[in-house]
């Protein structure tokens, strides 16, 4: 075999095993739903650290961010929200979210640090069937 032909043979098994190692480290998450199951995003997901309500709706919904990061929630509505973990009521999947909490027109608030890796996520307390006040926040 020629060097050529072993430099080639060898960059194909390479990208091969890695293309193997990548699949394999896919990976789940676990999120709102019960320990182990992932959670399906609501929407494209979009890589900021803040969440903007008004019109009765947050967005952009569905967020990413790196392990560690806060979150800040603004509150531009003409009404307050009281913006929480899921599920409800009892907003346990991610307790750092709780912290943004009870919210006025025109007030901002931090989540706590968002260490674990993971999709979480969140709904207005006061309103926990309104789709337009729920997203998720993906920890990477």
């Amino acid at each position: 075999m020629t060097s050529v032909n072993k430099k080639f043979t060898c960059g194909l098994a390479a990208a091969g095993a890695l293309a193997i190692l990548m699949a394999a480290c896919g990976g789940g998450s676990s999120g709102s739903g019960s320990p182990g199951s992932p959670t399906a995003p609501t929407g494209p997901t979009t890589a900021t650290t803040t969440i903007t309500i008004s019109n009765n709706a947050v967005g952009p919904r569905d967020i990413v961010v790196p392990r560690g990061s806060q979150v800040t929630f603004i509150n531009n509505d003409s009404r307050p929200h009281d913006m929480e973990s899921d599920p409800h009521p009892e907003h346990t999947d991610c307790p750092a979210i709780n912290q943004a909490g009870f919210l006025n027109p025109g007030q901002s608030r931090q989540t706590g640090n968002l260490n674990t890796v993971r999709t979480c996520g969140y709904h207005d307390h006061d309103q926990d069937q309104v789709r337009s006040l729920q997203g998720t926040i993906t920890i990477q």
